[in-house]
């Protein structure tokens, strides 16, 4: 308790006192709930205007297209947003089944150790795994990161090499982690683009969102309140999360996802110079995609397909078929100006294989290509062989008989 006492004031002192600030991740206390989110920050023309930060990215989630970047590639230290990746790991191994959000997780000496923003765990202290993800997720709470950690990879530095082996593997290229809270330590960096990556990654999981969600909740039966440290939780339309960040290297940061009617959005501000900056920024991003792109499905082309004609095959052709490329992101001025070019083999030798690649369509806005889909076999062409041919023709044979 008297652990719990102290921190409290720590938290209140720094909020007080400008000169303190933002000496551990996450110590971006915000005690003003009702207040509404500054103004937005006006972007309205990707060549003239920047934004007031270090780094920025606009994303289309969907696709990855980046909408808007300023310094997108260069390497900062990331504070909280750090735990985009720590939590993407720990909802990775939710769904694989390693791990239940009912199994128990004690509290190591290591995890009670974390400075800034926490829930005042204390060693051998035991929470669920559902009631440590609402404490990183709202309350970016880092005591509560390092047991995560612990419980998913059995200790912090093994679960640290796996966050990089991730990183890699989404193609998060200028980032290196050595924790998992976001605590400023020297070469723990990444980018605005790689920051955008991974939030793409994790925010596609259905699972975060019932956490990155929440405004306010409790742990403890009520005696640890919650509150989220994303006001556009609150206060943005769509929002659906996900992760702030603040520290006197990384400065004021935010990962901010929404979606409206059909268009979902990441949005990445690193390096602010207030969280005040970094909300608007992040809001006059989100209100940029939103007022200048569309998602758009294209229109099914299977009535502009033909079979393709089998050579030495035991059927004459083969239809093509294709899988429905999902929804595109197009400029709302270009919306009716999608084309999609067909391109199929005229013929192919026998034998053919159920999904062989037979062409592909490319799909063009204002004759610009964004994107293109195989189109494949609908099914097995074998080749003809003189027995097949015999047997073929015994049939037809019968069958004229009868």
């Amino acid at each position: 308790m008297i652990k719990r006492l102290l921190a409290v004031g720590l938290c209140l002192l720094l909020v007080l006192s400008p000169g303190m600030a933002a000496l551990a991740d996450e110590i971006d206390v915000d005690l003003k709930l009702d207040e509404d989110l500054p103004e937005a920050v006006q972007v309205i023309s990707l060549a003239e205007d920047s934004i007031p930060a270090k780094s920025a990215v606009l994303m289309d989630q969907q696709s990855g297209r980046v909408l808007f970047e300023q310094n997108a590639d260069e390497p900062l230290a990331p504070a909280s947003i750090t735990k985009v990746m720590t939590l993407l790991l720990v909802v990775e191994a939710l769904e694989e089944g390693k791990i239940t959000l009912e199994d128990k997780v004690v509290c190591s000496e290591l995890a009670a150790s974390m400075g800034g923003s926490q829930i005042w765990l204390e060693p051998g202290e035991e929470m669920t795994v559902d009631e440590l993800l609402r404490a990183v997720s709202i309350a970016s709470a880092n005591d509560a990161s390092v047991a995560l950690a612990e419980h998913v990879a059995g200790s912090e530095p093994a679960f640290i090499d796996r966050m990089n082996k991730r990183a890699t593997q989404l193609g998060m290229q200028n980032t290196h982690f050595y924790n998992c809270t976001g605590l400023d330590e020297e070469g723990h960096l990444t980018t605005a683009r790689d920051v955008a990556l991974a939030s793409r990654e994790l925010i596609s999981h259905p699972i975060i969102a019932e956490y990155s969600t929440i405004w306010m909740d409790e742990l403890r039966n009520g005696e640890t309140q919650l509150v989220n440290t994303n006001k556009l939780v609150r206060f943005y339309p769509g929002a659906t999360g996900l992760k702030t960040g603040t520290t006197s290297i990384a400065g004021s940061c935010l990962s901010a996802t929404a979606t409206r009617e059909g268009l979902s959005l990441v949005a990445v501000v690193l390096g602010a110079p207030n969280s005040d900056t970094r909300f608007a920024s992040a809001r006059g991003l989100l209100n940029y995609g939103f007022a200048n792109y569309v998602s758009v499905t294209p229109p099914s082309v299977a009535d502009r397909l033909t079979p393709v004609k089998v050579l030495h095959g035991v059927q004459d052709n083969v239809m093509p078929v294709y899988t429905s490329p999902g929804s595109i992101v197009v400029e709302k001025e270009l919306e009716d100006k999608i084309e999609q070019a067909i391109t199929l083999a005229e013929d192919l030798q026998a034998p053919v294989t159920m999904g062989q690649v037979l062409g592909s369509v490319e799909i063009m806005v204002d004759g610009v290509v964004v994107g293109s889909y195989p189109l494949k076999a609908a099914q097995d062409v074998e080749r003809m062989t003189f027995l097949k041919a015999f047997v073929i023709l015994l049939g037809s044979l019968l069958q004229l008989h009868h």
